[in-house]
């Protein structure tokens, strides 16, 4: 077993560790300690529960607050923890504590599971995602008890308080507000700024990514010197936070400044709603499926295309424009090889949320705006509803499945999970032009 972990590529490792969690999820939720009602779960909405907890997703079939039993609920807390820092993290962290010493093998694993950049400073990245983690997740649940034991109780609040920091920080979108009403959300909160700002932090910090981290912790403020990575995503995130919170204030007539700005943040792979999304107008759902497709940024708890590639396609998209070779950011030159993936990730996002839609719309009738909403959800690890989860088929569910894991691990990484590399024949072809555009 040993030789035949060694011999897979690191991308199909970190998609099978993936699959085996789901899996043992899966199977924990069919069983009847798992549910309030102490019944059998079917195998298929455990899979879906179990999928969308550890790709942090937050699309769920049954209600989290009543549906599942305390045990339940702590199977799916632990799916989001280990499914938003990565099985690979968390291995690491655990033999970090043991003082065992980490292998190159493992430290390239780590460097692809983490999103880290660079091969030196693997071990020191880790700690600070634990330790960063740990702080984060740990303010959020204080604060959040300052509000929630008051309204539920010492012991409730403080389970409350713990839950929801966790999906918060792992932009998971689960909640267990279901006890006010099933399927709510933070409705209920709608216009209380102390949690809206305490959850939007949260998902943020979670969706920012690790290194971004390690380069704030490394030079403080210092904007000039965090590396480009980071750069790119901090700028595009506050872009795109700004942009999202003026546009859904503009378009939405029933939000105010509080509820477009949680929508902007939301939307951005969390899950989380403070308005109901069915009564979302057209140019408001666009607006939202557009960020969902985006996502967050690499190496973090978010999923979506993520920030940077976004970046690099309107970098270069203007540079061609302007009849330029090089595509430049902050003075720095792209590599060829980047913006070609850039542009596959995007590519193999938008045929999946098509493909996936019109399937949909086929097997089960639906609408193609709700529709649409739904697979740009999962596809981004979003967890954002219009309320037809639960009233899919088999076959859509499944196909919900797919996206969501696709999701996790990323459009690309799937594809060369099933694409075997080959070696490419030492010499050049000739070239030959063609029209386009």
């Amino acid at each position: 077993m040993n030789n035949l972990f060694k011999k897979m590529s690191y991308t199909r490792v970190i998609a099978l560790s993936f699959l085996l969690i789901i899996f043992t999820g899966a199977c924990l939720l069919t069983l009847p300690f798992a549910s309030a009602s102490h019944c059998f779960t079917p195998f298929l909405d455990a899979l879906f529960t179990a999928t969308s907890a550890t790709c942090v997703t937050g699309l769920v079939v049954y209600d989290t607050a009543t549906y599942w039993s305390t045990a339940g609920q702590l199977i799916i807390l632990l799916l989001i923890q280990i499914g938003g820092l990565g099985l690979m993290t968390l291995i690491s962290m655990f033999a970090i504590f043991m003082k065992r010493k980490i292998g190159l093998s493992e430290r390239m694993l780590l460097i692809q599971s983490s999103g880290n950049i660079r091969t030196n400073g693997v071990v020191q990245l880790i700690r600070r995602i634990c330790m960063g983690t740990a702080l984060f997740e740990g303010t959020g649940a204080v604060l959040l008890m300052f509000r929630f034991i008051p309204e539920f109780g010492p012991v409730r609040g403080i389970y409350y308080s713990i839950f929801h920091s966790i999906s918060a920080f792992c932009n998971a979108g689960f909640d267990l507000m279901g006890i006010k009403e099933p399927f709510s959300s933070l409705t209920s909160y709608r216009n209380d700024l102390y949690v809206n700002l305490i959850i939007m932090a949260l998902i943020i910090i979670g969706g920012i990514g690790f290194t971004v981290w390690s380069d704030f912790i490394s030079h403080k403020l210092d904007f000039k010197n965090y590396s480009l990575h980071s750069k790119i995503v901090l700028l595009t995130t506050l872009s795109l936070l700004f942009g999202g919170t003026v546009l859904f204030w503009l378009l939405e007539p029933d939000t105010n400044l509080l509820t477009a700005s949680f929508m902007s943040v939301t939307t951005r792979t969390a899950g989380f709603n403070t308005i109901p999304l069915d009564k979302l107008t057209d140019s408001g759902s666009v607006v939202a499926m557009l960020l969902m497709f985006i996502g967050g940024s690499p190496g973090s708890t978010a999923g979506g295309v993520k920030t940077t590639t976004v970046a690099v396609i309107l970098f270069s998209l203007i540079c061609l424009s302007e009849g330029r070779e090089q595509v430049t950011i902050h003075k720095r030159r792209i590599e060829d090889s980047t913006i070609k993936h850039a542009t596959v990730i995007c590519f193999v996002y938008l045929v999946a949320i098509l493909a996936a839609s019109i399937l949909i719309c086929s097997f089960d009738h639906l609408g193609m705006k709700a529709v649409l909403f739904e697979t740009a959800s999962a596809s981004g690890t979003v967890g954002l509803t219009m309320g037809i989860t639960t009233g899919l088929s088999k076959i859509s569910r499944m196909i919900l499945i797919i996206l969501m894991y696709g999701g996790r691990i990323g459009g690309l990484s799937l594809l060369l999970v099933f694409a075997e590399r080959k070696k490419e024949a030492p010499l050049k072809r000739p070239i030959e032009k063609i029209l386009i555009g």
